[in-house]
Parts: C-alpha cells; sequence; structure tokens
C-alpha cells in the first residue's frame, strides 16, 4: 500500500480473468474460496502523470473489488479519491476504503477525517472501512495496541460498520507484539513470500483479504499495482460488499 522496498512474489494471474459468477460459492476442502473474488488496492501512486484508472477495464479484466487510499494522518487527501469511488462504482467494482495510520498522532482525529472523507461505508457495493496498519509512530507495543482500539471502536462508531485491519505478519509480530486481542476484525495481510497461503499473525482463525503481490498489472491501470483475493472468511462476498 505504502511505498516500501519489500520482497516480490508472482502474481496468481489467473485470478485475474474469473468472472463474479465463477468466484462465489466455489470452495476447496479447506473451506476456503477455490476461485477467489479479486481486485487491485490504488492510491495516487496508480494515477501516473495524472492519468485517471480506467475502471470499467479493471471490471471486465475480472476484478470484482478495490480498495482505495482515503486518508493519512491528520492532513492527507488521496487526491484521486472522489473520481475514483465514482468511476469504479459506476463500473460496478466494489470500493474498499483505507486509512494510513499515523500513530504518533491521536487515533479519533484521524477515524474522524476518514469518516467525514469517505462519507459512509453502508452504500451499494460499499466493503467496511480499512485501518492500514504498518507504522508504529514510534509507539512500544502496548501504547501502539491501546492507538488500534481507539481507532477502530471510533470508526466503527461513526460508519457503523466493523472495520478491517490491513498488515503484514512481521509488523505484527514486533510492534504489536503478536496481540490477539484484534481477532474479532476481519485480517487483510500482506504477504508476498508465494506461498500457498499467507502467514496469519495475531491468533486470527483465518485471513480475509490476502494481498499477494504489490507488483501487478491490472488492464485500465498505469504500471504496477497490489492485488489481493478475498477468502470467503466473511461469507457470500456480493453480501459482505453490498452488492443486493
Amino acid at each position: 500500500m505504502h511505498r516500501r522496498a519489500v520482497a516480490r512474489s508472482k502474481v496468481r494471474r489467473t485470478l485475474l480473468a474469473l468472472p463474479l459468477a465463477a468466484t462465489l460459492g466455489l470452495f476447496s476442502a479447506t473451506g476456503l474460496a477455490s476461485a477467489e473474488p479479486s481486485g487491485p488496492d490504488v492510491s495516487s501512486w496508480q494515477h501516473i502523470d495524472g492519468r485517471l484508472i480506467n475502471w470499467f477495464e479493471v471490471r471486465a479484466s475480472g476484478n470484482n473489488f478495490a480498495m482505495v487510499k482515503a486518508t493519512e494522518g491528520l492532513s492527507y487527501v488521496n487526491p484521486y479519491f472522489v473520481p475514483d469511488s465514482v468511476l469504479m462504482r459506476a463500473a460496478g467494482v466494489a470500493r474498499g476504503t483505507y486509512h494510513y495510520a499515523r500513530p504518533a498522532l491521536p487515533p479519533e482525529p484521524q477515524a474522524a477525517v476518514y469518516a467525514s472523507v469517505v462519507l459512509g461505508q453502508n452504500g451499494p457495493l460499499d466493503l467496511p472501512p480499512v485501518l492500514d496498519l504498518e507504522d508504529s509512530g514510534g509507539l512500544p507495543p502496548a501504547a501502539l495496541i491501546d492507538w488500534t482500539h481507539r481507532y477502530l471502536n471510533t470508526v466503527q462508531a461513526l460508519t457503523g460498520r466493523t472495520p478491517i485491519i490491513y498488515t503484514y505478519p512481521n509488523f505484527w509480530r514486533t510492534a504489536m507484539a503478536d496481540s490477539h486481542e484484534f481477532t474479532g476484525y476481519p485480517l487483510w495481510i500482506a504477504d508476498y513470500r508465494g506461498n500457498e497461503q499467507p502467514e496469519v499473525p495475531g491468533g486470527w482463525a483465518t485471513w480475509t483479504f490476502w494481498q499477494t503481490t504489490d507488483s501487478g498489472r491490472i488492464p485500465g491501470i498505469a504500471g504496477n499495482t497490489d492485488l489481493n483475493v478475498y477468502s470467503g472468511a466473511q461469507g457470500d462476498f456480493a453480501r459482505f460488499a453490498n452488492m443486493g
């Protein structure tokens, strides 16, 4: 999500060609979907030279959803958030939105800024709100755990939906001391090592979204983008995304 140097892995390109009808209700012996709904997550970095994303091409290539960066800290709003939100809904792409946490700043005002920018997460094609937690802000684990609880409680009160936590295994194990206090929230895990399943820290029984790479390519998006799959852990994707 944020610009950072990370290990690359092979992109699961076969997921990109699957229409929504082929992705729902197909389960393996493990209980996870064998052909999961898929989609990118994007920020201003995917708008090279100010170009808009062609969300109709994104949807036509088999992507059911996308996560869009909305805010960061207390002062940053993604300048492409509104056009992305409007165009992806017109194209029929379910929308997730995320806030990039800056724990050096208080959590409640950040939650309020995010909630005011996204204008709710309860409309058609809306996934739950997302907290992108990959920066400790210099807080020790106990303080960061308290910060995270406060942010999530505030966002849930403001949006009426249980938030999703985005993180990656090493960060959670170290910065969050592998806390098991957040298993009631869906997990979106970033793990690019090319394994059959991602590493799941923090006592979660399973993952909900898996970010498999940050160097994928999708028609309609200039340059590289993160790619994600949905596991089925929250049930029917159409219901989870308010698709009617």
